[in-house]
């Protein structure tokens, strides 16, 4: 792929496809990382003399409408904070818009215009239209073949990679194709079914996969484990052994909790009881891992090489079952391994904890995440490569 530093964009316009899909409450940003994230590429091709556009999508509004409550116009307040130049919101941009090199503006979001998700090509065209170059900057969507993700650069005079979205590609790759041993992966979440193909691909490249959540809980059922009320897919056990299976086969190792901590009722002040996994009472869930099996992880993560973690190992969200993975996000921290972490749910336990500083890359994506770690093509870095 082609980088922005490759091009020439002094006096050129240039769309900047970014990811500003950020949380909203009452008209005001309540989390800025995406947006502070795609700062640089911003920054970049203004000081190099660009007119720069700027779009992307938020939320799930019903597409060919507008609705106020998905419109970047907060978006566009922090950006006008945050460059310290004003960033006015052009509603109405499909046909055109008026901006001078030096001047940046954000165009509303791309799902108000009907034929964005089917990824219209008419519709790809006139973006296109707008710019002397295109930047795709948002790894985010690049698992999304839209309009304003795979059209546009096909359609584009010029087309290149944004920094964000290289250093993405470059992280993963770096974990993925050349990982340092022990490599260490830690997948959390609800569903095996969610993240199957992810732990597939994993076990061929892991020498640790720790599972965690609710994944974690059918494995333990899997294992011949009661496990309560807990989280769980009855219809996935035996997808489960075979993983477990799979794994012994391959020489790679999937560490089971010894102790989970569990309650009665799905609660922030339900009253959190310490067991063995063999001595799990029949109305108990489980909510965390215990100290025993929190300690043989962290022990595994600070002596791998290379760590990938997609996913909490408890409902972190609860203060009371924070612990395991509080404790997780200490051990990525600080392991000398490089350490690679992505998806919401990680990021946000990562700002809850205080160990972004810490570790080596963090990735704004979730579902592209996970199929690049899958091995599956994304449809906007074909298109990228397809434009050279």
């Amino acid at each position: 792929m082609k980088t922005i530093e490759q091009m020439d964009i002094d006096q050129k316009r240039v769309l900047i496809r970014s990811d500003l899909n950020v949380p909203i409450a009452n008209g005001q940003v309540t989390s800025t990382a995406r947006i502070e994230a795609s700062l640089a590429t911003i920054q970049e091709a203004l000081n190099r003399g660009a007119a720069v556009m700027v779009m992307s999508h938020l939320g799930r509004p019903l597409e060919g409408e507008f609705d106020a409550e998905a419109s970047l116009a907060p978006v566009a307040e922090v950006l006008t904070q945050k460059l310290g130049q004003p960033v006015d919101l052009i509603k109405d941009w499909i046909d055109g818009v008026a901006v001078e090199p030096g001047q940046v503006v954000l165009l509303e979001n791309v799902r108000f215009l009907a034929g964005e998700k089917a990824n219209d090509d008419a519709l790809a065209q006139k973006m296109a239209d707008l710019a002397d170059v295109v930047v795709m900057d948002a790894f985010a969507t690049a698992h999304r073949a839209q309009a304003s993700t795979e059209g546009v650069i096909r359609h584009a005079r010029q087309a290149c990679a944004g920094p964000l979205l290289a250093a993405e590609v470059a992280a993963l790759d770096q974990a993925l194709e050349q990982p340092a041993r022990p490599m260490v992966a830690i997948v959390g979440g609800a569903k095996v079914s969610s993240k199957l193909h992810v732990l597939k691909a994993l076990i061929d490249r892991v020498d640790q996969l720790i599972v965690g959540g609710g994944i974690a809980n059918t494995f333990l059922v899997a294992a011949g484990h009661r496990v309560g009320v807990s989280l769980h897919e009855p219809d996935w056990v035996e997808t489960a052994r075979t993983l477990l299976d799979q794994a012994a086969q391959k020489g790679a190792d999937i560490p089971l909790p010894s102790d989970v901590v569990t309650a009665t009722r799905f609660h922030q002040d339900a009253h959190p009881a310490l067991r063995d996994v063999g001595r799990l009472h029949d109305d108990e869930m489980i909510l965390d891992i215990g100290p025993d099996t929190t300690q043989r992880l962290c022990q595994i993560i600070q002596s791998a090489g290379t760590i990938l973690w997609n996913g909490p190992v408890g409902v972190f969200e609860f203060d009371a079952f924070g612990g395991g993975t509080r404790a997780i996000a200490q051990a990525v921290a600080q392991s000398s391994g490089f350490s690679l972490a992505g998806g919401g749910d990680t990021i946000a336990a990562i700002e809850k904890y205080g160990v972004a500083d810490h570790i080596d890359y963090i990735s704004t994506a979730g579902g592209a995440f996970l199929e690049y770690v899958e091995g599956k093509p994304l449809p906007a870095l074909q298109a990228l490569n397809d434009s050279v």
